[in-house]
């Protein structure tokens, strides 16, 4: 099966890190899905405004490799333990596929890239090729009484953020900030990781955000 992309999403994510580990995990992240030109067409997407969530199929671009291991080290057991790639939601797959749920916000017609999906929600890297949406089915989809495994067993990790006002006065676009402290209270930082001297840097949108973590606060030190 040859396959490629239908669209591209446009996040605020430059790079891998900060990124949230799941999608729908932070609920004020914006993005937009723009299909390449053969797909621009409105009766493709007829009827999913409908929907309040969508699911993307996507590919982990920024891990291809040459070559697959049958266990990985999830970041959430320290990365230390070992389990089998198809246990995890790993990016180092045989098939370097990933799955989103994200809230459908708004389907725009009248842009010149039209039709362009807004959405929120997404778990994505600026740029990362969509290979298919379909739309989330309640009835079908959802499963309340799942039993997850050792992701049962995790404790939730959040943070509380202080962003100082001298450095929240140096966005220019105020509507950023929810998002920003939303994916920064979700801890960017490796799970291992437990040194509050260190300054952790995160790019996200067009900033340079630099921070230090201390007793599960997380201090806003500089934005350039």
């Amino acid at each position: 099966m040859d396959i490629s992309p239908i669209a591209y999403i446009r996040t605020e994510f430059p790079e891998k890190f900060g990124i949230p580990r799941q999608s729908g995990l932070a609920d004020n992240l914006r993005a937009r899905i723009v299909f390449e030109p053969e797909y621009r067409n409105q009766d493709a997407v007829r009827g999913l405004e409908g929907f309040s969530h969508i699911w993307l199929i996507w590919e982990f671009s920024a891990n291809r490799r040459s070559c697959w291991q049958p266990t990985v080290r999830p970041p959430r057991l320290g990365g230390n333990e070992h389990m089998g790639v198809f246990a995890t939601r790993s990016p180092f797959r045989p098939n370097p596929l990933g799955l989103s749920c994200v809230s459908l916000e708004r389907i725009d017609m009248d842009d010149r890239e039209g039709p362009v999906i807004h959405v929120r929600g997404a778990d994505l890297m600026d740029g990362t090729p969509i290979y298919d949406i379909k739309p989330y089915i309640k009835y079908a989809d959802s499963r309340p009484h799942a039993v997850c495994g050792y992701v049962d067993t995790l404790p939730e990790r959040t943070l509380k953020v202080v962003l100082p006002e001298e450095c929240s006065s140096l966005i220019e676009d105020k509507t950023l900030i929810p998002a920003l402290v939303e994916t920064l209270s979700l801890d960017p930082r490796p799970s291992y990781h437990d040194d509050p001297e260190r300054v952790y840097g995160l790019s996200f949108a067009d900033l340079n955000v630099r921070f230090k973590v201390k007793d599960g606060v997380l201090n806003v030190v500089g934005i350039e």
